[in-house]
């Protein structure tokens, strides 16, 4: 599913600018409260709207509940065990563990528009109680001490160091807990003078030097403490699935086509998933998946 089809369909609509582009770093902490979190949105009410279209209600990443649970398989999560959600999203994930696997979850997400998304989801699906997704912000982690049993992690790092954000979280998890991180790794150092990478540098307001490589990472991990008990290259189901999510779209608005706004911000979601799906397919960026155990595991 390439821009060119989507623009072919919609008449070559308008594209506005606050579609394609998040606000900038200074911009967004220029008006940060109080707390210190990060209250400009990357996400539109419109760009909610056809994520959940795409993956499933609450879910902002292909699979949905399928891959959720894929992910989280080889973590025991055991009945009434706290767990940690970073990267919470709309509320799909949250949703998924709590009522599929009995876990109460606690999650965490820096957009408030994702935020205020995920409560109403949750709210709307009576699960008030046992899930629940809070503001936060990644650069000044406050997770509390050994507050959880285990951790999963949805691109938590966005060009932060990983160090600290990933100490934060081994300070929050219990003796022996354990973690599933997902993480968007360069193996080469990507440069804006190639044109993708510039694009994508630009629509998802990414530093492309920022990128760890998943050796860092898991470097990183074994400094922690962790045993590192598997690493998972997830990239070609990763764009399998967004690519049958957009398949399904497509014949869906055959039949009724968006118009106006809906149209547009149709097209800007397009044109973020095309060039990510480029760099993904030249093996320019890869999603990567660990499974960690920490201290005190026997």
């Amino acid at each position: 599913m390439g821009l060119s089809a989507l623009r072919n369909w919609f008449g070559r609509a308008p594209i506005p600018p606050s579609m394609l582009h998040a606000p900038t770093e200074s911009r967004a902490r220029s008006s940060a409260d109080h707390s210190g979190a990060i209250p400009d949105s990357h996400w539109t009410q419109a760009r909610i709207a056809i994520a959940s279209t795409l993956w499933g209600a609450g879910f902002q990443l292909p699979g949905g509940e399928i891959e959720t649970m894929r992910l989280v398989k080889p973590m025991p999560l055991a009945t009434a065990s706290d767990l940690l959600l970073l990267g919470a999203g709309g509320g799909g994930v949250a949703e998924t563990l709590a009522v599929r696997l009995g876990v109460t979850v606690f999650g965490f997400e820096a957009d408030p528009a994702l935020v205020a998304a995920a409560s109403a989801h949750l709210r709307g699906n009576k699960l008030a109680r046992r899930a629940s997704v809070s503001l936060w912000d990644p650069a000044e982690p406050e997770l509390g001490t050994q507050a959880y049993h285990n951790c999963f992690a949805l691109e938590p790092l966005r060009g932060l160091k990983m160090e600290p954000l990933l100490s934060a979280v081994t300070d929050s998890l219990k003796s022996g807990g354990q973690m599933i991180l997902m993480e968007t790794v360069a193996d080469s150092a990507l440069s804006t003078r190639e044109e993708d990478v510039a694009r994508w540098a630009s629509i998802e307001q990414r530093q492309p030097d920022s990128l760890p490589t998943e050796i860092a990472i898991t470097r990183v991990l074994g400094r922690l403490g962790y045993e590192v008990r598997a690493v998972e290259d997830v990239s070609q189901r990763h764009v399998q699935q967004a690519l049958l999510g957009w398949r399904t779209l497509a014949r869906e608005i055959r039949m009724k086509r968006p118009e106006g706004e809906d149209a547009a911000a149709l097209i800007a979601e397009g044109e973020r998933w095309s060039t990510r799906l480029r760099l993904f397919s030249d093996a320019r960026l890869r999603l990567v998946r660990w499974h960690v155990v920490g201290r005190g595991m026997s």
